[in-house]
């Protein structure tokens, strides 16, 4: 591990001092806990300004949402403790339940809303009479904490978060240059192509938090703008330069056949993307991409060579790669744009099915995970009522944090085991501190001087992803088990007693959803794969879509959850792969429903059977609850598809120029529509199977030729 960097240092004074003035106000205003002020202020602050803001804002909202529950849950229930037990739970689990829909920072108000009324209400059942002073005080202490973190970090050596967001992407623009690298040579598979890949689509899940706290960091609208719009890119570029792999395999390796220009092209396409950020208004750069997509066209297959396998699949494989360039030329815009403050970004690339704002949620798998955590809320506190401890309500409390901060994970028991181990760990400096050192500390300023060892070393870890959680929660859960007041007093079996509450409660947590969830990662791949080809089966449909925008931004969404769990799992039959070959199934049958009215009636109904054989196999996997081969019937029908359309392309292009026209006639069909239904219907084929490379006759008559798959 390395030695914490300046900046980390820096963070941590700043924490450090920011939780000191907060103790110190709390104690000179003779708050009930002083040490809650202090405790949030490590909850809050963050090494940017506007992190630190929004994540105050929406704790201070949270909290008052969860004490005025508590003011009005403990009265009228509390003489009935099994249905006090259900409506805690039950508040609780609901506002866990709508945290789960919002992915931005605004969901810290319902998370923490959820679990403060235990925190508050819990501890009042002894005394129901006192719980609306606790819920004032509970307010104000944190309200305190939040107000001295938001000005400290605001005022002494502020980081913003706007111009820290080029490096906070660098890693994915090393991992995406990579990554199209070895795509334009024809790698599918291996465990660093699997590692960039789960990398860069969890990289591009966690802009959604960061580009929420914007708006507190004073950043302006416009780089605001730019950088949802770069991360809608970097989104898309993952699926698109992945569509690659499967013709330049087929083309290049399978069949051996190497188009004059096309390797030198892909290389110089992989050099281009892994070039450093263009200055402002530099024009060779948009040069580069021009003569790369010049070079693309000039290669493309005549009509008449769309009726060769080679044909279809170069003119499918350079399709793709005009679009990879269009999208990387859209990203170093941007990149350029947010990094040198300037306004000018023209975009390249641009799709009818852009512009979709849904987003994909499992229902199913959120209410599972809601009703873990309000069964254990349950079942812990009947444990408590039946055991008689007076201090069992901190294990209640401490069981519902747990089960509430990692109820989004896939597997949470290791990461509320390292709750457990950090609580612990608490527990002991506490005690060291409330009866070895406190005894002997006589004023404020010695305090602060003993404190300043242990929390300032703690404090340079907690901007480090991997020990944010147990460095802040050490701080956090030390400094509450302290419990400063104004006067010292300490007793060693109350300490151990209520100390040990929030231990067993951990305990518990870590049993309760070791129990519960024990599925891991494999459950939510097999929903998010059966949800992936229901919406194929949707796509395949002669039904009408209601907003293909949306469709396409949900398939989209989904796919991006699906990619981190799968790489970890990744084998020789490469199920990230397989993931974005579903996503491409379903985009090529929605551009042949698109293409379909616009086609002669012999090939809609060759369209027609596509879709549905496609159709029928997916819906086939989803009764089957597994993946499926794909019949023979599918395959001959996309065959036969292609072959007609190839056909239809020949007969039907550009006509000639004449004496009388010098401009060349306009097709019948236009061009374009039948390439862009080749290009679906060979897009499909590959992505549901190798294409046929044995040469078929051609049943118009001559000699055999190769027909496309």
């Amino acid at each position: 591990m390395n030695f914490p960097s300046a900046r980390e240092w820096l963070f941590s004074a700043k924490t450090f001092a920011a939780a000191m003035i907060a103790l110190y106000i709390g104690l000179w205003l003779e708050l009930p806990r002083p040490y809650w002020a202090m405790a949030t202020v490590y909850i809050v602050s963050n090494p940017f300004v506007g992190a630190t803001r929004s994540k105050a804002l929406y704790r201070a909202l949270g909290t008052m949402i969860g004490a005025a529950g508590a003011v009005l849950i403990v009265p009228p229930f509390v003489e009935s403790p099994y249905i006090f037990s259900a409506a805690v739970a039950l508040w609780t689990g609901t506002l866990l339940f709508l945290s789960m829909f919002d992915r931005t920072a605004r969901s810290y108000v319902f998370l923490l809303a959820g679990y403060t009324l235990p925190l508050i209400a819990l501890p009042a059942v002894t005394n129901p009479t006192a719980v609306f002073d606790l819920a004032i005080s509970r307010t104000e202490e944190i309200t305190l904490g939040i107000v001295v973190a938001s000005i400290v970090g605001s005022v002494v050596f502020p980081s913003r978060l706007a111009p820290t967001l080029i490096e906070r992407t660098d890693a994915w623009f090393r991992d995406a240059a990579f990554y199209a690298s070895e795509t334009l040579s024809g790698h599918l598979a291996g465990a660093p192509i699997s590692a960039a890949r789960q990398r860069l689509a969890a990289t591009v899940n966690g802009l959604e938090l960061i580009l929420s706290q914007l708006t507190y960091d004073h950043t302006q609208p416009g780089t605001i703008r730019r950088a949802r719009a770069l991360q809608g890119r970097m989104q898309i570029f993952l699926p698109l330069i992945s569509s690659l792999a499967d013709p330049l395999i087929e083309l290049i390796d399978t069949r051996g056949t190497q188009p004059e220009g096309l390797v030198p092209l892909l290389q110089d396409v992989a050099k281009w993307v892994g070039l450093p950020v263009p200055k402002p208004d530099e024009p060779d750069d948009t040069r580069t991409a021009d003569t790369l997509r010049n070079r693309i066209l000039a290669m493309r297959p005549s009509a008449d060579a769309l009726a060769t396998i080679d044909g279809a699949l170069l003119s499918n494989a350079l399709w793709r790669l005009a679009q990879v360039v269009d999208v990387w030329q859209d990203i170093r815009s941007l990149r350029a744009a947010i990094l040198h403050d300037t306004e000018v970004w023209q975009p390249r690339f641009k799709h009818w099915r852009l512009g979709g704002t849904e987003r994909f949620f499992d229902l199913g798998m959120m209410l599972f995970s809601t009703a873990v955590a309000v069964g254990a809320i349950i079942f812990a506190c009947a444990l408590w009522i039946e055991s008689g401890w007076n201090d069992g309500a901190g294990a209640v409390t401490l069981a519902a944090v747990s089960c509430c901060f990692f109820a989004t994970l896939d597997d949470p028991a290791p990461q509320v085991f390292k709750f457990f181990l950090a609580t612990c760990a608490s527990v002991m400096l506490a005690g060291l501190y409330v009866f070895v050192v406190l005894p002997i500390v006589h004023d404020f300023p010695m305090l602060v001087i003993i404190f300043a060892g242990p929390f300032l070393i703690i404090g340079t870890l907690i901007p480090r992803p991997q020990f944010t959680l147990v460095t802040m929660l050490a701080a956090v859960n030390t400094a509450t088990f302290i419990s400063i007041q104004s006067a010292y007093e300490a007793d060693f079996f109350v300490f151990v007693n209520s100390n040990l509450a929030g231990v067993a409660g951990l305990l518990f947590a870590y049993i309760w959803t070791t129990v519960t969830r024990p599925f891991g990662a494999e459950l939510a791949v097999a929903r998010l794969t059966r949800s992936a080809w229901a919406d194929i089966v949707v796509c395949a449909s002669p039904g009408a879509i209601a907003d293909q925008r949306n469709l396409y931004s949900r398939m989209l969404d989904r796919l991006m959850q699906l990619l981190p769990r799968l790489a970890a799992t990744d084998s020789n039959k490469h199920p990230s792969v397989e993931s974005f070959r579903d996503f491409r199934v379903a985009l090529n049958a929605l551009d042949l429903r698109r293409a379909h009215r616009k086609l002669p009636t012999d090939l809609q109904r060759s369209i027609e059977d596509v879709l549905g054989d496609v159709r029928r196999y997916f819906e086939h996997c989803i009764a089957a609850r597994t993946r499926q081969p794909v019949p023979h019937e599918l395959i001959d029908a996309i065959d036969t598809a292609a072959r007609q359309v190839s056909r239809r392309n020949i007969a039907e292009g550009p006509g000639d120029a004449d004496a009388t026209n010098p401009q060349p006639q306009a097709p019948t069909l236009g061009e374009k529509y039948l390439r862009d239904t080749l290009h679906a219907l060979i897009g499909m084929r590959l992505s549901l199977h190798p294409p046929a490379t044995q040469p078929q006759p051609d049943t118009a008559g001559g000699a055999p030729r190769q027909e496309p798959a």
